[in-house]
């Protein structure tokens, strides 16, 4: 159990299909505790196993207090519209406006084998959207209207942060509608990646 290196866009596996998880075992429950504890290291809202450089359908998320530990998650409903400012951990420096469903209904198994379905809008929907394109091979960019660069202000014009480094201490951030501003920066002046 630990902190992984998140792969970044250049590497092959982020486009690639994950496989279903048919057996819940050790592994698998490893896996997603390490998913959980590089997520909450990197600062971010969200991580999928692709990620982490593992072709297997888990991913977690994190918007508020609630964690959800998700191995094979889907999409079961979606409702609505909303344009979101997104980052990704895969994905350093960019940011894009992405369309994505106001409201999601998900289910998924826990690691303790229990199915769970959750029905969440805002920026949990867009977190959950997020990382189960992960395991489909998408990236946020894929999707985005417009994508720009976006820099810190500790960061030089040179800053090429390797995987896993955020480009700043209060780390990458992806921003929801409700949450939105210019540039995608909350008002703290902080974003967060997916």
């Amino acid at each position: 159990m630990g902190i992984r290196n998140i792969v970044t866009n250049e590497d092959p596996i982020l486009r690639k299909k994950s496989r279903v998880v048919t057996e819940i075992n050790e592994r698998i429950k490893i896996l997603a505790e390490d998913l959980v504890e590089t997520m909450r290291e990197a600062d971010g809202l969200g991580l999928a196993a692709p990620q982490v450089g593992v072709l297997r359908r888990v991913a977690v998320v994190q918007v508020g207090e609630e964690l959800h530990v998700m191995i094979n998650p889907e999409v079961k409903e979606s409702e609505g519209e909303q344009l979101s400012d997104e980052g990704c951990l895969s994905v350093p420096g960019l940011a894009g406006r992405v369309y994505r469903p106001l409201k999601v209904r998900v289910s998924y198994t826990r690691p303790d084998g229990s199915v769970a379905e959750v029905e969440s809008e805002g920026l949990e929907a867009v977190a959950f959207c997020h990382e189960i394109d992960h395991l489909d091979g998408i990236l946020f960019t894929d999707k985005a209207e417009e994508i720009k660069s976006v820099h810190s202000e500790d960061s030089d014009e040179d800053s090429d942060k390797s995987s896993g480094e955020d480009a700043d201490e209060a780390g990458d951030k992806s921003v929801g509608e409700e949450d939105k501003l210019s540039d995608g920066v909350s008002e703290e002046g902080e974003r967060r990646e997916l």
